[in-house]
């Protein structure tokens, strides 16, 4: 009797496997709701975190932004968006508020102009972007950078998860002097029962990822959250009060919310005026803005999905993940999304990762992800509920997982270790893929030229490195315009 052909087996899968290609990536169902869980608790944070951010800054008339109608509007735009992502691109990457880029809006954008002129210039660049990526040309860069120099892109963000993770528990923080910047809590010792969690979490979570048990990260989050609870019932740790009280939990304070369910209130969404900015501000300085905020994204989230797509086996011999242009579009529309809804640009996460290391390799995961940060605007004292130092256990797991890419980079060839190495530790040492991105791309230009071998260069990276100069000249040129 002959055996079923492709096509008999195509029909066993239901219309959404296909779709998603859940069965041909080697995915199942339950991966994919244990990934979007993963990454939801992962990034969560940014619910309660982004109205703390743009709440702090001032516009330029003095206002400033009620955190309720944040935070909402936050969860709203993430998961509108990273349903998007995972309907059109179909892949397991999520989007929310971007981390950095809402801090400069708030504190170097927004007090030169009003809140809607600051939110019309994100949506200008988001515009922007949208086109590069229609018209093809931010796919043409992304496929132009070496296939090794992607690698090491994923590498030095392994290392940025990680040093994140760490960061935001308190295991690692700044001295306050020259030598040395930071150190292991204060005064090289572990201080708080935060940090005792956040290290028990981590240390049980990893026990769990070697002896390969299914939904590892997840449950490590929700066990360490558990353990949190319990401790911050007895030993009353209370808030660290932005640095102040350094026993105190980072963000979250863990703790059974008394109201679970709350009204949203969208009153934030539209505020926002395109050409405001150029009037108040200046055309220059508008124009240096935009251009920031635009290579900013163009970058981070190249970065991010290869990250992610190596993690999840996605990506092809020439380091690209399946429909790069789908990624790209939605993540740029994410920037206008981002602007109109009043909560800065939103972008791809690379928290994301943690749902790829549970087994998340489709969309689906993207679209649990979303679902979940749609219901966050009406359980907003659920989210509250997952401190800093239970989430980051699974970014310092993760970064563990992305640095596995280091060992495909050839080290005995200066022309690509030498910008690989540069990507990978410029990024977590400057808090920044975009600048981890820069110096590797700036550098393998350099030393191409500098052996004469200008036709291994691909042409684009060429504008590409050109443009990274700009970036990095940005002081200057700023300096130049304000006097």
């Amino acid at each position: 009797m002959a055996k079923p052909g492709p096509a008999a087996d195509a029909q066993t899968h239901s219309a959404i496997d296909r779709y998603f290609e859940l069965s041909a990536r080697g995915s199942t169902y339950g991966r994919e709701i244990r990934g979007g869980l993963a990454t939801f608790f992962t990034m969560a944070y940014i619910v309660v975190l982004n109205p703390l951010i743009l709440g702090q800054g001032a516009d330029g008339e003095g206002g400033r932004l009620d955190q309720a109608q944040l935070a909402a509007a936050t969860a709203l735009i993430a998961g509108v968006m990273s349903i998007l992502m995972g309907v059109v691109a179909r892949f397991p990457l999520a989007l929310a508020a971007g981390l950095g880029v809402n801090a400069m809006v708030a504190f170097e954008l927004a007090p030169l102009m009003t809140w809607a002129d600051a939110m019309g210039l994100v949506v200008i660049e988001g515009l922007v972007i949208t086109v590069l990526v229609l018209t093809g040309l931010r796919t043409a860069v992304f496929t132009a950078v070496p296939t090794q120099l992607k690698t090491a892109i994923g590498v030095g963000i392994g290392l940025f998860l990680a040093l994140i993770g760490f960061v935001d528990a308190g295991f690692v923080r700044a001295t306050g002097v020259a030598v040395p910047p930071v150190g292991l809590g204060i005064d090289n010792k572990l201080i708080g029962w935060p940090s005792l969690v956040f290290v028990v979490g981590l240390l049980v979570m990893l026990v769990l990822v070697v002896r390969r048990v299914k939904g590892a990260i997840l449950i490590g989050i929700i066990g360490t959250t558990v353990l949190a609870i319990v401790v911050e019932s007895l030993v009353k740790a209370g808030p660290s009060m932005g640095g102040e009280r350094p026993t105190g939990w980072s963000l979250n304070v863990p703790a059974v919310p008394e109201q679970v369910v709350g009204l949203p209130d969208f009153g934030l969404l539209g505020e926002f005026s395109l050409f405001g900015s150029w009037e108040r501000a200046g055309w220059v300085v508008a124009l240096l803005f935009v251009f920031t905020l635009l290579l900013t994204d163009f970058f981070d989230t190249m970065g991010t999905m290869v990250a992610v797509g190596q993690e999840g086996g996605l990506i092809d011999k020439k380091g690209n993940p399946p429909r790069t242009k789908e990624i790209l579009l939605v993540d740029s529309i994410g920037a206008v999304a981002g602007g109109a809804g009043s909560v800065s640009s939103n972008t791809a996460y690379i928290e994301s990762a943690a749902g790829v290391a549970e087994g998340a390799r489709t969309g689906i995961a993207s679209v649990v992800t979303g679902v979940l940060f749609l219901v966050a605007t009406f359980l907003s004292p659920l989210v509250t509920i997952v401190p800093f130092e239970a989430a980051t256990t699974a970014l310092v797991v993760v970064g563990f997982l992305m640095m596995l890419g280091v060992r495909t980079i050839d080290w005995t060839n200066y022309e690509i270790a030498i910008p690989a190495f540069l990507t990978i530790v410029v990024m977590p040492f400057t808090y920044s893929i975009s600048n981890g991105i820069g110096a590797g791309v700036v550098t393998y230009v350099l030393l191409k030229v500098a052996r004469g071998k200008f036709r291994e260069v691909h042409p684009l990276l060429y504008g590409v490195a050109a443009l990274f100069v700009l970036y990095f000249l940005r002081g200057p040129l700023e300096g130049l315009a304000g006097s």
